[in-house]
Formats: structure tokens, C-alpha cells, sequence
């Protein structure tokens, strides 16, 4: 059967990382060669999320913010500074802000 290996050099450096063989042409033809353990993706909690999401509308309102004649300037500023509070509230992160029209 067939696995990934992961080929070293003598300091242990990565020379190939992704050699599909088996052991004994592994142990033939190199010297320093290890099996290859995929990483697990650690899963996103809820306030991880939130907080990426927290980060995209904020960037997303940067420039719409430094607009003077921006529709709803005053509700666009009020947004913003609940977004940038919403970490630190209680409802964090089961309810999001939201822009009012």
C-alpha cells in the first residue's frame, strides 16, 4: 500500500513533501524520510466568526464612512461604533449590529 512521505535532508530540511510510495522504496532510496500527518484545521468558534465578520464591515464601511454627503452619514457612524463595541456586549456573538436604513 501506497502512503505520503515526506522527504528530509541530513539537517532535517524538506526536500520533498509529498512522495506517494511505499516504505521499503522509501527506506531504498533515501536516508531521512518521515510519513506525512496532514494538520487538522482547528474549527472556527462562534466568536471567531463573528469577529471576522465584525472585521469585513468594517473595512467594507472605511471609505463609505469618509464620504460627507454619504446618505445616512449619522447611521453609518452610529453602525460603526456598535460594531467596534459589539465584542464587549453581552449579546456578543448571538446578535449583530445592524446599518438602519
Amino acid at each position: 500500500m501506497n502512503n505520503i512521505w515526506v522527504v528530509k535532508d541530513a539537517d532535517g530540511n524538506v526536500t520533498n513533501a509529498g512522495v506517494s510510495a511505499n516504505e521499503a522504496f522509501m527506506a531504498a532510496n533515501f536516508e531521512f524520510y518521515e510519513a506525512y500527518v496532514p494538520q487538522e484545521i482547528p474549527a472556527v468558534t462562534d466568536e471567531q466568526e463573528a469577529r471576522i465578520w465584525r472585521n469585513i464591515e468594517l473595512k467594507r464601511t472605511d471609505t463609505l464612512h469618509l464620504l460627507d454627503d454619504y446618505p445616512n452619514a449619522s447611521n453609518l457612524t452610529t453602525y460603526r461604533a456598535e460594531l467596534r463595541a459589539w465584542p464587549s456586549t453581552s449579546d456578543f456573538p448571538d446578535t449583530k449590529p445592524e446599518l438602519e436604513s
